[in-house]
């Protein structure tokens, strides 16, 4: 059975059947003494009808590939149809060539270097395979989803691939510097620069991190000392029943854990590490570009134009082609941004729905016959929020991804370059609403809008809404940070390995079996012709194939998945930091593991990925900028919002002790109980609101009156001149943070040049001695027309 004709072309094409020991082998062409490598194998269910669909579809793709003197090896064994795909000579002397006429991609050292390297013949291959049509219209992408194909993959190369886990992929290398030019020379310039990125923002996290231990340890020191902490925990003041029904009145004293445990992550050094943190980001971003300026500059990509390749590997391909011109519609731009709010809407919808969830299992749980789960139930009712806010998170992936992709074909972008930024700004602002929603409404509402005893604030008129703690909110914004920022690192990473290390295990014993019944062959009979320049027997390249085949898949999401991943690790280490000092530390922790596991799953594990050029990492630089102003205005609204920084400030230099001219006396003495206003009981509206049963101590006291957080009139409950103060001071704050840290940032940004003089100046030298060879060339030939 043959598939083409194989003198046509002079195209290298062999059919082998192994099904068992009883293969039947005959070369339809002579082995070639050249390039040994094959660029692609394609993978497809065998079929025995002719005149299936599949099978003359997979014959009219063979046949086009065979017409761009494409060479092709086909193996059929068992009931699976191997094609090895090998570009010839002549396509990459084309891309060389117009490399070096391009306006952007001529520095790169592809156009000048003697053998074209595999990873670059991947990527010409694998650009030629996608863009190539059956007469049907149909290109490799639409055939493999109706079945026609059922796996195209690159191959590893198996010493190269044995010097990077010796190197790199393997646990005990933890700590070890990452072989960047061995990564960017296997798996080409784009995960190279990610490896790059992740590692130098490690490093960077270390000053961080260290300084956000200094901060947390600093309010361990004054632990026992503080006399807030000391306040609450010997107070008598009587609170008002948290919740309807079942909670009753309460004695502050009873919170005096809670109270602790605020006081170590809503401090004066906070303040400090927020800005801190805001300058660190821009400081990142300008030594990241610094950095990696030398490693483009080192591969010779610093000009290189990722469009522009994609117009040369076009011509390449099909030198009659035509470019894919820009287009802008302002209906479909109208259309997908109503798509995008629409979509947001249906983000902070969910939001809220967990707001409502948590109001609600307040209440439950306070209802509950657990002791400590009722007298806990808003702590409680904050950490299941939490964990239903990662399960809400996990789902809304999958959905933000598909619908960010459709929005893309909306578009109808000019280039597989301009459709990745698009998808990238879509799916991370997607991501970044369905993590930072419930944070935001923690953050900045949570307490402020829930009413007064006589006056609450209810959902549908019958759940009251979740209040703060008299010591501040700033916990619950802890609490909900931890629980995801630890669930999302932890169980990523487990099932990030996990799941493709069994998968690989898995298909690799299905994959053996395959292997026991291709056969054996002289290995070193193999190995002296393969020295020789000659073509490993059949066996041998099977064996290599279903090696490869048996790994697990790879896609376009495979490396945006990490850097998403990191890049929304990025944005709760800096965006919310002033409430999670430790934030840093557990970025670090994780990302020192993260290298190794993205490593060995990409190295070990995954199919090879087509190696990508580039100068950076794209649009990813534009999104870390934006999270760097981003954490500017929420660090400052943090501080001088949700935390009680200026309260406590006021008080002390307005109303508290010193303000008054006491001596000897703590400037805080006072300060809880400043915060907290008083509800009669006597109160119509106020009883309406308690149940009597609620209003008696555990003492068996009736009470006629409770506390509650807010500064009000005690008689007709309207805010106080002392909360107007406050909310000046607040807002007055958060301007002059803003506009300082920005000035810092500028200053920063300025400071710091994106390209090291040595890097310009080797430059500048290179591009004197093209200019010199191009004059040479010219020269040259002159004389020899003369």
């Amino acid at each position: 059975m043959y598939l083409m004709d194989p003198e046509q072309d002079g195209i290298e094409l062999q059919e082998r059947n192994m099904d068992g020991f009883d293969n039947t082998m005959e070369a339809l062409l002579p082995t070639l003494h050249q390039q040994r490598t094959y660029d692609y194998v394609l993978v497809a269910d065998k079929v025995e009808d002719q005149e299936h669909p599949k099978f003359l579809k997979q014959v009219a793709f063979i046949d086009h590939l065979r017409k761009k003197n494409m060479k092709v090896t086909k193996i059929v064994h068992v009931d699976k149809v191997f094609y090895g795909v090998r570009a010839p000579k002549e396509i990459f002397d084309k891309y060389r060539y117009l490399l070096k006429v391009s306006d952007s991609c001529n520095w790169s050292g592809d156009r000048k270097c003697g053998r074209i390297p595999h990873s670059t013949r991947i990527r010409v291959v694998h650009y030629i395979l996608h863009h190539t049509h059956i007469n049907t219209g149909e290109n490799l992408r639409e055939l493999q989803e109706k079945g026609v194909f059922e796996a195209t993959f690159c191959l590893h190369e198996m010493n190269k691939q044995k010097v990077l886990k010796q190197k790199w992929a393997r646990w005990s290398a933890l700590c070890s510097t990452q072989p960047v030019d061995d990564v960017r020379s296997y798996f080409g310039e784009k995960v190279a620069l990610y490896y790059l990125w992740l590692g130098w923002y490690t490093i960077l996290l270390v000053p961080a991190a260290i300084l956000g231990v200094i901060v947390f340890l600093y309010a361990l020191a004054f632990f026992n000392t503080s006399p807030l902490i000391k306040e609450v925990c010997e107070s008598d003041t009587v609170m008002c029943p948290r919740c309807d029904k079942w909670c009753q009145v309460w004695q502050l004293r009873d919170t005096c854990t809670y109270a602790k445990v605020s006081h170590l992550f809503d401090n004066e050094g906070t303040v400090a590490f927020a800005m801190f943190m805001a300058v660190w980001a821009t400081i990142f971003l300008e030594l990241w570009k610094r950095h990696k300026a030398m490693f483009v500059s080192k591969w010779n990509v610093f000009d290189w134009c990722e469009e522009e390749e994609e117009l040369i590997l076009g011509v390449v391909n099909d030198p009659d082609c035509h470019p894919k011109e820009f287009r802008h519609s302002y209906l479909r731009s109208t259309l997908v941004l109503v798509l995008v709010t629409l979509m947001l809407v249906l983000i902070i919808g969910l939001t809220q729905a967990l707001v409502v969830f948590r109001v609600v299992a307040a209440v439950v749980l306070s209802e509950g016959t657990w002791e400590f789960v009722r007298d806990h139930a808003n702590t409680v009712a904050v950490m299941l929020g939490a964990v239903l806010h990662y399960i809400t998170m996990q789902v809304m992936t999958r959905v933000n991804k598909t619908v960010a992709f459709k929005l893309c074909e909306i578009e109808k972008t000019q280039s597989m370059t301009a459709t990745e930024r698009s998808f990238t700004v879509k799916m991370f602002t997607f991501q970044f609403f369905t993590l930072f929603s419930s944070l935001i409404y923690v953050a900045f509402f949570l307490g402020r809008i829930n009413g007064r005893p006589g006056s609450y604030v209810r959902i549908f008129g019958k759940w009251r809404l979740e209040e703060c703690h008299p010591s501040g909110c700033l916990t619950d914004l802890f609490i909900q940070m931890a629980v995801i920022m630890l669930l999302k690192q932890t169980l990523n990473n487990i099932f990030e390995f996990i799941v493709p290390w069994f998968k690989s295990k898995f298909r690799r014993n299905t994959t053996k079996k395959l292997e026991r019944k291709s056969g054996d062959c002289n290995k070193n009979a193999c190995r002296e012709e393969e020295k020789r320049g000659h073509d490993p027997c059949d066996i041998c390249k099977l064996h290599d194939w279903l090696r490869n085949y048996d790994l697990n898949d790879v896609n376009f999401f495979s490396l945006f998945n990490e850097f998403l991943e990191m890049v929304l690790q990025f944005s709760f280490t800096t965006i919310f930091v002033a409430a999670f000092p430790l934030a840093p530390l557990l970025a670090l922790i994780n990302n020192i593991f993260e290298i190794r596991l993205d490593a060995i799953k990409m190295v070990s594990l995954e199919r090879r990925l087509v190696p990508k050029k580039t100068n950076n990492i794209g649009i990813w630089t534009k999104v870390l900028e934006a999270i760097g102003v981003l954490a500017v205005i929420a660090n400052g609204l943090v501080i001088g919002v949700s935390s009680d920084f200026i309260p406590r400030l006021v008080y002390r230099y307005h109303y508290g002790p010193c303000a008054n001219g006491e001596d000897n006396v703590h400037c805080m003495k006072g300060y809880i109980n400043d915060t907290l206003s008083t509800a009669q009981i006597t109160d119509l509206n106020v009883r309406k609101d308690f149940f009597p049963s609620q209003l008696i101590t555990g003492s068996g006291f009736n009470v006629t009156q409770c506390s509650y957080k807010d500064y009000r009139n005690d008689v007709d409950y309207s805010l106080t001149s002392q909360f107007w103060l406050i909310m000046a001071v607040r807002f007055a704050f958060v301007v002059l943070f803003e506009h300082v840290v920005v000035i810092f940032k500028c200053i920063a940004a300025w400071f710091v040049p994106d390209s090291p003089m040595l890097v310009k100046n080797d430059r500048l030298k290179d591009k004197l001695c093209r200019l010199k060879e191009e004059l040479q060339d010219m020269t040259y030939r002159q004389s020899t027309d003369v």
